[in-house]
């Protein structure tokens, strides 16, 4: 029972924040989300920003921010390993606590940091995962086409129930935390992780806004990769529907196989050579098998890559206050080597 002469302990939320060549949008960015969170001064905050390998000055605007506010935790990848695995980084730094609660959002101010707020209070209310679900989104035709047909796509042959518009824009108990931490797969597909996991999780809806400046980090060979990644990684149905067509082409030639004998045998003289069908056929059958064979090696390549069981990702530096990081980072073998002067 809680003796109500000693104070409560202050709850603390932590942000994780993947930058990737976000010099332009990290100043702005910050103030906004400290304009946000001082409305809660009942609360405790650290800001981690994971720099995924940028190649501008980033990782200089993040350190000059860590100055600034003592609240800002540094991480700095080796290389670009890319934005599920900043995520990532960020997450395995809370998997054995430090933290209430995780509220993951990107740094081009498309996701407002006003909508976190929102976020903490459903979870004070008792909801374990708050993920924002967009009503409304300022992308290009090309982008909002893509995006429906992905989310049709993964409707129809994952494993489990994903919602659709959601991106990794949510808020975590710290519970969850801890078992999406326990996911290594290498790729990694978030959103589909923490479905996975459950608890009670509910949608906010917000709206999203434009990017404030700079290029987005997923141009169109890296949204095919990332779809690739959320289809084959909760779902067999592809693997399912090779055996699928297989018995379907089966009967197809058998049927043509009666066809051909009934001419045969009651209308010799409709019989003509079927050199061109021939042709068209076996090239048509040479590509539904190339298919096929390219279905299979997706699967077998990422079988491939988790049994070598590399490190999702190497650190090359960690800056964070000893004093606001409650049980110190976690040493998981996942976050590579650490030079022992790289924390603070």
């Amino acid at each position: 029972m809680h003796d109500p002469d000693v104070p409560a302990a202050r709850r603390r939320i932590a942000y994780v924040l993947p930058v990737y060549n976000e010099e332009e949008n990290i100043a702005v960015f910050h103030a906004a989300l400290v304009e946000a969170t001082t409305q809660r001064p009942d609360l405790d905050f650290e800001f981690v920003y994971v720099d995924d390998g940028s190649r501008d000055a980033s990782l200089e605007r993040l350190v000059e921010l860590r100055a600034e506010d003592p609240r800002v935790t540094v991480v700095q990848f080796s290389r670009n390993f890319g934005h599920q695995l900043a995520v990532t980084a960020g997450l395995d730094l809370f998997a054995d606590g430090g933290a209430d609660a995780v509220v993951v959002m990107d740094t081009d101010l498309q996701d407002p940091p006003r909508v976190s707020l929102e976020m903490i209070q459903r979870w004070e209310e008792g909801v374990e995962v708050v993920y924002a679900q967009r009503r409304t989104r300022k992308d290009t035709p090309f982008k909002r086409a893509t995006a429906w047909g992905f989310y049709w796509a993964l409707d129809r042959l994952a494993s489990i129930q994903i919602p659709r518009n959601v991106g990794d824009f949510r808020l975590m108990d710290a519970k969850v935390v801890a078992e999406v931490s326990r996911y290594r797969e290498h790729d990694r597909f978030l959103r589909g992780i923490v479905a996975h996991v459950g608890f009670r999780q509910e949608a906010l809806l917000f709206d999203r806004d434009e990017r404030f400046a700079g290029e987005t980090g997923y141009p169109l060979k890296k949204m095919l990769s990332f779809a690739a990644s959320g289809i084959l990684g909760f779902s067999t149905t592809p693997l399912k529907m090779i055996s699928r067509l297989g018995y379907a082409i089966s009967l197809l030639s058998v049927l043509l196989a009666v066809y051909v004998l009934f001419v045969r045998l009651f209308r010799p003289d409709e019989s003509v050579p079927g050199w061109a069908f021939l042709g068209v056929g076996m090239f048509m059958l040479s590509g539904i098998q190339l298919v096929m064979m390219g279905v299979i090696g997706s699967y077998l390549g990422r079988v491939y890559v988790e049994s070598q069981d590399r490190p999702l990702y190497t650190l090359a530096m960690i800056a964070r206050d000893q004093s606001a990081a409650g049980t110190g980072p976690r040493r998981h073998r996942d976050m590579g080597a650490l030079d022992p002067g790289a924390e603070s």
